[in-house]
């Protein structure tokens, strides 16, 4: 297989498109009854899995979590001030890492042969490879549903541990955050985005040396 050459001036995204990713995006807490199909989660994983990791390791689980039984069980691990959105969101996706990732580096990084043998005996060191990855990969992901013009409410308040007793007893993923996912905010919420918070300057931030 041939690399394409790209011209990555030319390829860079324009300011609107940009916008769509950061500056004009907000976090969501209510969203607008349109329904989300999983097919469409399908597609903005097929683009956020391109995305770099460590050795290509790729750990991110998830799990689409639709209206109905699934999502009243997630609900009720949910803390109380995320039970009623969760519960009211089109779509719901829990993020998990899998902590036995090594087994998938033959198809992963056939280049680095022994790989898989080599972390059958480190557990300590793959889940701290696949949380720290995942973790990653989870930011690429909310960018890509942006990028596919949804909106996304990210949290981390929930029973990671009832999460994983509901979802997880057969493969072993480990629960990271749950993403409530809509169309658009709900234009009947005033709440539904709020006003954006500040944010640190690349000087308060950052250091050149």
């Amino acid at each position: 297989m041939t690399q394409q050459t790209v011209d990555h001036a030319s390829a860079a995204l324009d300011e609107q498109e940009l916008n769509l990713l950061f500056g004009e995006a907000y976090t969501t807490y209510a969203f607008s009854d349109e329904p989300v199909d999983a097919e469409l989660v399908a597609r903005v994983y097929e683009d956020a899995r391109w995305a770099p990791t460590a050795m290509n390791i790729q750990p991110l689980r998830l799990t689409v979590v639709p209206a109905g039984d699934a999502r009243e069980a997630l609900v009720e691990q949910m803390a109380e001030g995320n039970k009623e959105k969760t519960a009211a969101a089109p779509m719901t996706v829990v993020a998990a890492f899998d902590p036995n990732w090594h087994v998938h580096m033959p198809h992963l990084a056939p280049h680095r042969e022994g790989l898989r043998e080599d972390f059958e005996g480190k557990p300590e060191a793959r889940e701290a490879m696949g949380r720290t990855n995942a973790l990653l990969q989870i930011g690429y992901f909310v960018l890509a549903l942006r990028a596919h013009g949804l909106q996304v409410g990210p949290m981390a308040g929930f029973n990671a541990a009832g999460v994983d007793e509901a979802f997880h007893t057969e493969n072993g993923w480990k629960t990271l955050l749950a993403l409530n996912i809509g169309q658009a905010p709900n234009a009947e919420d005033e709440n539904a985005q709020r006003p954006r918070a500040g944010r640190l300057a690349f000087d308060q931030a950052a250091q050149v040396v």
